[in-house]
């Protein structure tokens, strides 16, 4: 969601947000942890090493206060740069912007998903962010996800880190169109072609 649209912690009021720097448009391998001060402050480093301690000795240690007692050793200083720069060019374009862009194609693609038999579109038809998930009788997602690799559209298909969700739908996984400011309509369009391509190559 970080990527899609304007997030306040403070009006959030969470006591944590996480994120992962390439759903940002930035490098793989790095992320955004934020947490309440005084939560953060409270817990136990999960990892030792340089530039995190205040003092060792044998008998315990002493730990800064956060953020630094989580960032033991050599930080990811090119990923952290890369990132930071993704998200100026995300604020550049405006995420409300990319949110309504995004909304308006994710309606479009639930819209024109409906004209394939079979298909099956899970989740709320408001509100369903930059993404629409569907399950097709012609083919199991994994297979309709290959198939649509070989004409250049990505697709995601399975569990989606989500197993009990699945276990909700009385799915075994599903196929995921994801949308983002880059995507277009006529894109879309072309989804459906392929889709229609993959029940005639599947029935």
């Amino acid at each position: 969601s970080a990527g899609h649209l304007p997030i306040n912690v403070q009006e959030l009021g969470c006591d944590f947000l996480a994120f992962s720097g390439h759903k940002m448009c930035g490098p793989t391998g790095i992320g955004v942890l934020y947490g309440r001060a005084e939560i953060l402050d409270s817990m136990p480093p999960w990892h030792g090493g340089g530039e995190m301690i205040v003092s060792v000795k044998l008998e315990k240690s002493a730990f800064k206060r956060a953020p630094h007692r989580f960032e033991a050793g050599t930080p990811s200083i090119a990923g952290a740069i890369g990132l930071a720069a993704a998200i100026d060019y995300l604020e550049q374009i405006g995420r409300p912007m990319i949110f309504e862009h995004d909304a308006h194609l994710a309606r479009y693609a639930a819209e024109r998903l409906t004209e394939l038999p079979g298909m099956h579109i899970l989740g709320p038809t408001e509100e369903r962010g930059a993404l629409v998930g569907f399950v097709m009788d012609a083919a199991h997602p994994h297979d309709l996800t290959t198939f649509a690799d070989q004409y250049g559209l990505a697709l995601r298909g399975g569990h989606h880190c989500n197993q009990p969700l699945m276990r909700r739908f009385g799915v075994s996984g599903t196929t995921r169109a994801s949308f983002y400011f880059y995507n277009t309509m006529e894109e879309i369009d072309r989804m459906i072609e392929i889709l229609h391509a993959a029940v005639r190559f599947f029935s």
